[in-house]
Formats: structure tokens, sequence, C-alpha cells
């Protein structure tokens, strides 16, 4: 190794890539640091998962108390503080920056290192203008709301996912344009809350369409309008702001929350210096082992473009540092599976997946055959008395083994654990269909329509 290098793995970042990376390095017993020029902890735990879904939970509790279905229990929802729910959610996101993050590299006895990083050439990275060398380096500072080139949109403020859980005054209407994971949540978190939402966008235009619309059906059983169109242009309005979409109709809000994707943090790396190649979007490219053009330079997380959730960052941080370390150069070099690669849309019922839709299975050379099971068919959501939603398992027709497990329901996220252990173990809708499942839960449901592959006639509780 050369005399001159400060550290075997400089990391620019700290959320869930950096850190996974960050422990990988320090367990092979090599020198690494984190460089972070804001807050410790990256999206995750700051302005993504842990506020937005703390908020979604507070609001569906009080949405659950309006519009509960069950007689004779006598509920109310009145009017939020605003303020105080985003006060205990900046708590909760203070305690678990410190302690998963913080505490974390404390414990593992790597530093992280407040300052700005760049490149200055293809070998060395500066550091608020002081050279870091490094045996290696991994790009993983993540990626932001993206602004849409929209027409007048330099003439209104706007909101986007990370401004509007700020917010500490609850706006009357609100417009939402985009109506992906981001766009759906932020909607139905302000809807559960009392505002008059309108979302204007696609509805989960990823999404099986069989689920897309129930979840519309749902949208509007919640008093949220949905306008399936693309926004072609905003203006300032009477109290407020004018979306137009591509038909010409126009949908006015009080505010106006952008939520049309998110663009890679790579500005001011210096990456063109250091001979690392990116999109036309500007993510960071990388190989199947999350090397960059540089061999020298690994990229893991939302900025390489992967797949945007906590896990599959960690998972691309492990297996960067992994191969970043290697001493053998014929060692085998790690990998991300994506097989059976979950996802969740924190809605309220969630709209969750893993594998492959029947679009996908098609496009990969399957001979694809489905099911869907009505959610009136599982015994948890009759218990529930809340039987708006679905599940949808999609086949190789030939071989009888589940390719993707989609679903719309009350606790949806919780049945991918077993729909992605399914998938990766190469399991057939028959094994899946005689596996036992516990009596009325939500997971039941995934037993139920496997078994619809043999069988579509009714059922008993438990046949």
């Amino acid at each position: 190794m050369d005399g001159q290098q400060d550290v075997d793995l400089a990391v620019i970042g700290s959320g869930g890539a950096a850190m996974a990376a960050g422990i990988a390095a320090q367990q092979a017993g090599a020198r690494v640091v984190l460089v972070e020029q804001g807050t410790m902890g990256g999206t995750c735990v700051n302005v993504g998962c842990v506020p937005s879904k703390t908020l979604l939970a507070a609001a569906g509790a009080r949405h659950s108390a309006a519009t509960h279905p069950f007689a004779g229990v006598e509920t109310s929802a009145s009017a939020v503080d605003l303020a105080g729910l985003v006060a205990q959610k900046d708590e909760l996101v203070g305690r678990l920056r410190q302690a998963k993050y913080a505490d974390v590299a404390a414990a593992y006895g790597f530093p992280v290192q407040p300052g700005r990083a760049r490149f200055r050439d293809p070998e060395t990275l500066e550091v608020d203008g002081r050279p870091l060398r490094a045996r290696a380096y991994l790009v993983a500072t993540g990626a932001v709301p993206d602004v849409p080139d929209l027409a007048g949109l330099s003439d209104v403020q706007y909101l986007t996912s990370t401004t509007a859980m700020e917010l500490t005054v609850l706006p009357e209407s609100l417009v939402v344009v985009g109506a992906g994971y981001v766009g759906m949540e932020q909607a139905q978190l302000f809807a559960h809350l009392g505002t008059d939402v309108t979302v204007v966008g696609r509805l989960a235009p990823r999404a099986e369409p069989e689920l897309a619309d129930l979840l519309a059906g749902v949208f509007a059983d919640d008093g949220l309008t949905v306008v399936q169109e693309r926004a072609t242009a905003v203006a300032p309005g009477a109290g407020g702001v004018v979306v137009t979409t591509a038909s010409g109709r126009q949908v006015r809000g009080q505010r106006l929350l952008l939520a049309t994707g998110r663009r890679p943090r790579a500005d001011g790396l210096g990456l063109d210096v250091a001979g690392v190649k990116t999109d036309d979007r500007g993510f960071v490219l990388v190989d199947e082992y999350q090397r960059t053009s540089n061999p020298r330079i690994y990229a893991a997380g939302d900025v390489s473009g992967a797949p945007q959730y906590v896990y599959v960052a960690a998972a691309g941080g492990r297996a960067a540092a992994v191969n970043a370390l290697r001493d053998d150069c014929c060692a085998p070099q790690a990998q991300v599976d994506y097989t059976g690669l979950p996802g969740v849309v924190f809605t309220k019922p969630q709209l969750a997946s893993a594998g492959l839709t029947e679009a996908q299975g098609l496009a990969a050379g399957h001979r694809c055959e489905s099911r869907v099971l009505s959610l009136a068919d599982v015994p948890r959501a009759l218990a529930n008395r809340d039987t708006r939603g679905a599940v949808k398992v999609v086949a190789d027709a030939d071989t009888g083994r589940v390719l993707g497990v989609h679903a719309l329901a009350d606790g949806a996220g919780g049945i991918m654990l077993a729909a992605t252990y399914a998938i990766k173990a190469g399991m057939t809708v028959d094994e899946v269909a005689d596996t036992w499942a516990p009596y009325l839960t939500m997971a039941e449901s995934l037993r139920i329509a496997a078994g619809l592959f043999r069988n579509q006639m009714p059922t008993s509780c438990c046949a």
C-alpha cells in the first residue's frame, strides 16, 4: 500500500450506504472515514422514511378516529396541532440519528469527518480544500427532491417532500403534482390531517393496474381528488396556486407540493475530473460490483440510480466496501441480488410488492399466469370491516414458480417478507398454498391467493 494514503476507504456521505460500507470496512480491519458536509444520517432518518412514516401513522390514527366502521364505538377527530406533531417527529428523528448513526459509528470506531468533499483528480479527494488520499473511494451522497421543468414554476412558491414535513400550519388546500410513492404518501398524509387535497398525475404508475384502480377508489373514499393527467403549467392564483393539466383543466389550491421524483446529490463532487461517468440524469454509472468508470471509485445507494430503498443502499454499500478492499484480485466479488426485492408505499391501506409485475415477467421472457384475490375473501379483512384491496400473485405458467406478489391491504408490507422468501427460494404456487399460514392474519392472504391457481371456487375459512 502507498505510504502516502491516509485511509483505505474514504466514503462521501453518512446515510445507509455509507454506514454499511463503514461497518464492513471496519470489520475487515481497514482504515475508513466517512465525510459528511450536512446533517449526519442521510435521507432515510432525516427527511425520508422515519419522518414521513411517523407523520403518516399520526394522520392515519386521526383518520381512523373519524371514519372507523365499528358500531357502538364513538370516536371523533378534532383539529390538528401540526406544530406539536412536527416537534414530536423532530424529536424522534434526532433520537434515531444519534442511536442508529452517530452511536453506531462510535461503537465501530470509524470517524465521521465534517466537510465538503470534492475530487481534485482521479486519485485524490479534497475535504474543505485539504487532500484526503485513499486506496479507494465510495460516493454515497444520496438524492434530493427533483424540481420539474414546469412552465411558471419560478413565479410560485412550492413545497417538496422535505419542506412539506417542516410545515407548522396545516394548509386548507393542497395540490400535489406527482402521483408516485412520494406523492401518494404526502397526499394522503395531509388529507388525513384535514387538508383538502388534489393529486395531479397518474396514480401509482408502477403498480399492477388492478391495484392502482382499487387505490384510486380508496383515495376517492377519503375525499381526495385525483386528476390523472400531466401537469403542464403553474401560476399564482387567488389565495394560492393554479395548476393547469394537459387537457386544459385548472386545479386550485392554497399550497403546491412537487413530488415528481428525485435527482442525485452529486453537484460539486468533481466527478468529471475524477473520470466518473454519469447518465443523462446525473446518476453515477456503476457495474454489478458497484464500481464506476474509475476503478478506484465506487458508488452505492440513491446516487447510483439503484432502487431508492435504504436497505438497497445498505446492500450496495456493503458490496462496494468488500470489493474496494479486496487484496486478492481473483477472489469472488460481492454483488447485490435483487431477486424478490420488496417495496412498500405507506398509504392506508399499504401498497406493496415483491418480485416482478406481470408486465416485467412477460418482458423477461416468462409465460405468465396470475391470480387476483379480493380482500372480500380474506377473513382478516372481513374482521377489520375493510375489504378495500386485493392480492395479486404472478407465476411462471410452465413451472408454477412464484415471480411476484403484489398487494393493496392493511399490513401489505408484512406480507412481502413471506413473498420475498418464497420468490428467492423458488417456491411454486402449490408449495405456497400448502405452507402453513396463521389464521386471521393478513399474511394468510398469500396462501389463499396461491391456492387460486388450482381452484378458484369459494373456500371455507381455513380450507
